[in-house]
């Protein structure tokens, strides 16, 4: 289905992209929406059955399928859509007593590790001079000052480390490439299976609105802005 995308301006005419995450609702948003932008050159998305494969949780196969795509040029934009929240045998926790090790253990290596290593191994395929952007989706939750209704701990403790993990890396990003700029992007509640136990599908985001409006966030920010922690329409978060 085409959509109508924001044309990524603020990135050089015939930018590349690439999208971790690409079949998830989010991931998948990102991936039709730069497909449709004429200014884009290319998008590769990236997932668990995706050629090359790529898994966050496994580092080889992150390391692999950068090696692949910088072979091919330099990474103007790359979107990381990944991230989890719960599965069959694990919701986020109410209460103190039903935090479990197993389930923080998985939250972590998901929603922090994972993406940390992704600027591991793909930090050096962004271009040297002119504006380039990593991005990866953190979650409100995620913030310390925000927090006061407790409770999920496993996925607010994981997004408060890829908070660290995202401002940490922006400022070594910096020193090499100083256009670049290195975002943590809260999407809103999406109507995606992560968010599907939770609350009123009629009042969620749909994921091409979702992924629309965290693209023009992408596009309004320049240098000044890396290290930041955004929501969707572009106000900042606190840590």
């Amino acid at each position: 289905m085409a959509h109508t995308a924001p044309s990524m301006t603020s990135l050089p005419s015939g930018y590349r992209a690439v999208v971790v995450g690409a079949s998830g609702g989010l991931g998948r948003a990102f991936v039709e929406l730069l497909e449709a932008d004429a200014h884009c050159g290319g998008v590769t998305g990236l997932g668990r059955n995706s050629v090359p494969s790529l898994d966050v949780t496994d580092e080889p196969s992150i390391a692999a399928a950068a090696a692949v795509l910088k072979a091919s040029g330099p990474v103007d934009l790359l979107v990381d859509a990944t991230g989890v929240l719960h599965d069959n045998s694990m919701l986020p926790e109410k209460t103190l007593d039903s935090v479990r090790p197993t389930a923080l253990v998985w939250s972590f290596a998901n929603n922090a590790i994972g993406p940390l290593l992704l600027a591991k191994h793909f930090h050096s395929a962004l271009p040297r001079r002119g504006k380039s952007v990593f991005a990866t989706l953190s979650a409100r939750v995620g913030s310390i000052a925000d927090n006061r209704l407790g409770g999920w701990y496993a996925y607010r403790m994981s997004k408060a480390a890829l908070n660290m993990a995202l401002r940490t890396a922006a400022v070594e990003i910096a020193r090499k490439r100083p256009d670049a700029v290195c975002l943590a992007l809260h999407p809103g509640t999406v109507a995606t299976p992560l968010s599907a136990p939770f609350g009123d599908d009629g009042a969620k985001t749909r994921p091409e609105e979702a992924a629309r409006r965290l693209l023009a966030v992408i596009d309004g920010c320049d240098a000044s802005r890396t290290g930041s922690f955004l929501a969707y329409d572009g106000t900042e978060i606190p840590w």
